[in-house]
């Protein structure tokens, strides 16, 4: 059995397919992986860094041809696709970098005794990856994972497994597997999976870490956000700012997690936002075949995607929002649909209390900071958010009032990522962290071994009852 995957420009279209893992299969491939757990783990940190070295220079001499196979099952535009594995193959140099660090020894011999903690592996890692980036929201499992000295069972989406199992041939230690739900249920009940980590939506969230915590499994989440972007009322964004706004909203066609999702103006300047904001999205989108470079953004991943969108926007139809074209796609076949914003939803709508995870977002108006910020804050999900302001103190003194695991200044989405700063989400956008050195830390276990001055050899000794001080 085997999975398909059509090109979501031109239906029908078949990009490619991959071999289907059966369930009943995993226990042989997860104690093959724990076997090759204990060789890779026992390699010199250096050696295995390497290995990832040597994997980004491949990864960069095949960037056109993984680029243009990620656009033709994704449907991101192509310049998207290169960028995102550059990106990828940046990250891996990065940990490269920083791995000797982090992953070392730290021991201390003193007069209150000798004291030495060591990061260890866990053991065999599964990573369950989405299809939206799935280069980089692999390789930000995959990287320090195997740095750390674990091996990695790599489950991606479905909706793009061609371009990701391409690069993962690159990577020793890890093996690659396709399948549903219940494949990714056998693969975390299985007693030698040490780790979970996993990138996508609410609820396929929620079901894994209720399986992991049957297992007592530690999980990294990072899970879907409804990122609002806050105008402060002494903001003063250029023309080249107003088209980063827009595709912070509608690059990949809004299918990001950490995409500006809901905008937060201030009533008196509204209009003069509005029209900036039009002009700016005819000047910087143009939806097409995301294989024609001029494209800025391609088709929704699927003919049930398209629907859902679709329905959101009748739905603010219906409630009253006023619906603003901001381009018109120059394909008639293809699961497109045409970018807008919506003015004049109340808060309840569907469009700004749900993520969206399309090319439409609502433009909603403020009269006080107080106001705006519960409004803003009024959502069960905290992955990203955004505070705009010509006064950089005042938009940090705002950020820090915001419920959100991140939080960008002038600027949202992918232009304000900083392979220093860890992510990942607060209240139901998950927990635990990517990139950083809190990133690499999650593929560790700390263990510890310590020796007390008072027992040493020479040493005074205490009464067994006594607390330590």
């Amino acid at each position: 059995m085997r999975i398909s995957r059509e090109n979501p420009a031109r239906p029908g279209e078949i990009v490619g397919s991959v071999p289907v893992t059966p369930p009943e299969a995993v226990d042989v491939i997860v104690r093959e992986s724990d076997r090759r757990f204990r060789e890779w783990s026992a390699r010199p940190l250096a050696e295995r860094l390497t290995a990832l070295w040597r994997a980004a220079d491949a990864m960069d001499a095949d960037r056109p041809a993984l680029a243009e196979l990620l656009a033709r099952e994704s449907g991101k535009p192509v310049a998207d696709c290169r960028g995102e594995i550059a990106f990828a193959a940046t990250y891996l140099r990065w940990i490269c970098d920083r791995a000797e660090a982090v992953y070392t020894d730290d021991e201390t011999d003193d007069g209150r005794g000798r004291l030495r903690i060591t990061p260890r592996p866990y053991g065999v890692v599964t990573a369950i990856t989405p299809w939206n980036a799935p280069v980089i929201l692999s390789l930000l499992k995959l990287g320090p994972a195997l740095a750390a000295g674990n091996t990695v069972l790599l489950k991606p989406s479905p909706l793009a497994p061609l371009t990701i199992s391409a690069v993962a041939e690159l990577f020793p230690a890890t093996t690659v597997l396709h399948g549903g739900p219940d494949l990714v249920h056998a693969l975390i009940a299985h007693p030698l999976v040490r780790k979970v980590a996993f990138t996508g939506g609410e609820a396929a969230g929620r079901s894994i870490a209720a399986a992991a915590g049957q297992a007592i499994t530690p999980v990294v989440l990072e899970l879907g956000g409804n990122d609002p972007a806050v105008f402060l009322d002494d903001f003063a964004l250029t023309p080249d700012d107003y088209e980063r706004l827009v595709l912070a909203s509608f690059a990949t066609a809004g299918q990001v997690c950490m995409a500006a999702k809901r905008l937060y103006v201030p009533e008196r300047r509204a209009d003069e936002f509005t029209q900036a904001y039009l002009a700016a999205a005819q000047r910087i989108l143009t939806v097409g075949d995301p294989l024609d470079e001029a494209i800025t953004m391609g088709p929704v991943v699927t003919r049930e995607a398209a629907a859902r969108v679709t329905d959101l926007i009748a739905d603010a139809r219906a409630r009253g929002g006023r619906i603003l074209p901001l381009a018109k796609a120059a394909e008639s076949q293809g699961y497109f649909v045409d970018p807008v914003l919506v003015l004049g939803l109340p808060d309840d709508a569907p469009l700004v209390c749900a993520e969206q995870f399309g090319p439409v977002v609502p433009l909603l108006t403020y009269r006080g900071e107080a106001e705006v910020l519960t409004r803003a804050n009024d959502s069960e999900l905290g992955l990203g958010a955004s505070v705009w302001s010509a006064d950089e103190s005042r938009a940090f003194a705002f950020a820090a009032g915001i419920e959100a695991g991140f939080t960008f200044v002038n600027t949202h989405n992918r232009t304000g990522m900083t392979l220093r700063a860890p992510f990942g989400g607060t209240k139901s956008s998950g927990y635990g962290r990517e990139y950083a050195e809190a990133g690499l830390l999650e593929y560790v276990c700390t263990t510890v071994v310590h020796a007390p001055a008072a027992f040493r050899p020479g040493g005074a000794g205490m009464p067994a009852r006594a607390y330590p001080g």
